[in-house]
């Protein structure tokens, strides 16, 4: 009989807490984008480390928040379903967090009967005694063994936390083919990568009024074609995403490119468009052609 390893090792926490991070820490690569923004994550994404030991898949969910339109819905339903599957579970907190929020969650946790590790992220932001007040504070509620101090940017204490998460493994065959990063697609990647640039280059409501779909990826040998459609909500978004003489959407353009001619090691010719999609984040038809509904 194999001893091979392997397991769902599920991240949960409320928005930027440092959940993709902490996956891309694990993995190695960029899989989750990552903005300083709120609600960067819409979708739960699954980012594969795989030896020939053991395989673990890990899932960055959406932030814990209180719903105010569908799409919102649809990222709350993610995290549901994460709290089902999960072999393993990590809560990430931060150090300067008010603490109550964090325990709803933490008692609900501790009834799924998984093991499970309560992460005190961000704390190179902190001076040690807060730290260890934080730790003490949190010894009432979970076991000191489970409490474990992170910088996931900084990825300190992220190995031993991979060595406790390897222990816990249960003996399973692996569920994915071991070249495989993630789960989504190579579309998808490239979709989140200009998504990312909108988060970075704009300000206020429109980031998280706005979707991309890559309507077009042609693979050559050394080149990849990518057409890609920017929707936002409202009409008077679309030149704001434009810009004077197309100026911020040649930054969006340019800056994406460069990041999937790193991911993807080749030459990218890369196409914007922005389009008008009046609402979509309430409309649950559009919130299924985005992929959100299934």
């Amino acid at each position: 009989m194999s001893d091979f390893k392997a397991g769902f090792v599920n991240i949960f926490g409320y928005p930027n807490a440092g959940k993709s991070t902490l996956t891309n820490a694990f993995i190695g690569e960029e899989i989750s984008i990552v903005t300083k923004k709120v609600q960067t994550t819409r979708q739960r994404l699954l980012g594969l480390l795989t030896t020939k030991e053991f395989q673990i898949v890990f899932s960055d969910t959406p932030g814990i928040l209180d719903p105010h339109y569908e799409l919102q819905k649809t990222m709350m339903s993610d995290i549901e379903g994460a709290f089902e599957d999960a072999d393993i579970i990590l809560y990430i907190t931060e150090l300067n967090d008010n603490f109550d929020k964090h325990l709803p969650y933490v008692e609900k946790i501790k009834k799924l009967n998984v093991p499970f590790y309560l992460l005190i992220n961000k704390i190179d932001l902190g001076e040690q005694k807060k730290l260890e007040q934080k730790v003490e504070a949190w010894e009432k509620y979970v076991d000191k063994k489970q409490i474990v101090p992170i910088s996931a940017l900084h990825k300190f204490n992220v190995i031993t936390l991979l060595e406790e998460i390897k222990n816990q493994l249960p003996v399973h065959e692996a569920f994915y083919a071991d070249d495989i990063l993630t789960d989504k697609s190579e579309r998808y990647i490239a979709s989140e990568m200009i998504r990312k640039q909108i988060f970075l280059n704009y300000e206020q409501e429109i980031p998280y009024s706005t979707e991309v779909v890559v309507s077009s990826f042609k693979e050559e040998e050394k080149i990849i074609y990518i057409n890609a459609d920017i929707y936002v909500s409202r009409r008077t978004q679309k030149p704001i995403i434009i810009g004077k003489g197309g100026k911020m959407l040649k930054i969006v353009g340019t800056e994406s490119r460069k990041e999937m001619e790193l991911f993807f090691n080749k030459k990218v010719y890369l196409e914007l468009y922005v389009r008008i999609k009046e609402n979509w984040r309430n409309k649950p038809e559009d919130l299924r052609r985005f992929g959100y509904k299934h």
